[in-house]
């Protein structure tokens, strides 16, 4: 999580759509940095609004912003399953000897393995009064790019960082409507990012 003082801008990271990358570039001209631990650099829109969002409006007497990144939800649990392959990943969270169909009917079955049990986008990005201010599509990076040049006044490259190693990520026919089914919303806020 990135927060822009000046610009009255807050970066939400969220986990498997870029956030290293952002925060490794424009981490020198943030006021706050919150890079580790995972729990505090992933919180969440709602969690943000509760806890830090009056901290700073003392801090300040200002409204922040929020903007954020969202990757298209089939891509994003593909990223979770090809990063949860890596060596080292504790034997809970592992994917190796699991098929990535296994894995999505895993995530959208009610009691989720830990291997499985990653979260939603739609869910991190809602706040109790609708979604983060500024969600742009992981897949059109050069949108939110343009967004922060033009909001920090500064030109920006963006490095590629803890990228998921590759992986085939196909799933049946049944597995991708059980998957459309399972997080509609998800789906339908990526959807509406192009009209927001």
């Amino acid at each position: 999580m990135l927060v822009f003082s000046k610009q009255k801008l807050v970066f939400l990271a969220t986990p498997k759509a870029g956030s290293t990358a952002i925060e490794t570039a424009l981490s020198g001209l943030a006021s706050v940095v919150i890079m580790r631990p995972p729990q505090l650099k992933h919180t969440p829109a709602a969690r943000f609004q509760r806890f830090l969002a009056p901290w700073l409006h003392a801090a300040q007497g200002d409204q922040f912003e929020l903007c954020a990144l969202m990757r298209e939800p089939k891509d994003w649990l593909g990223s979770w399953y090809r990063y949860r392959q890596r060596e080292g990943v504790p034997p809970a969270r592992s994917t190796r000897g699991v098929s990535f169909d296994a894995f999505v009917r895993a995530y959208c079955s009610k009691d989720r393995p830990e291997y499985a049990d990653v979260g939603s986008q739609a869910q991190f990005l809602s706040t109790k009064d609708g979604a983060v201010d500024h969600i742009f599509r992981y897949e059109r990076m050069e949108d939110f790019v343009d967004f922060l040049e033009e909001r920090l006044d500064c030109s920006i490259t963006l490095p590629r960082i803890n990228v998921s190693p590759e992986g085939v990520t196909e799933l049946s026919r049944e597995t991708a409507e059980l998957l459309a089914k399972t997080c509609a919303a998800d789906f339908a806020l990526y959807e509406s990012l192009g009209r927001r």
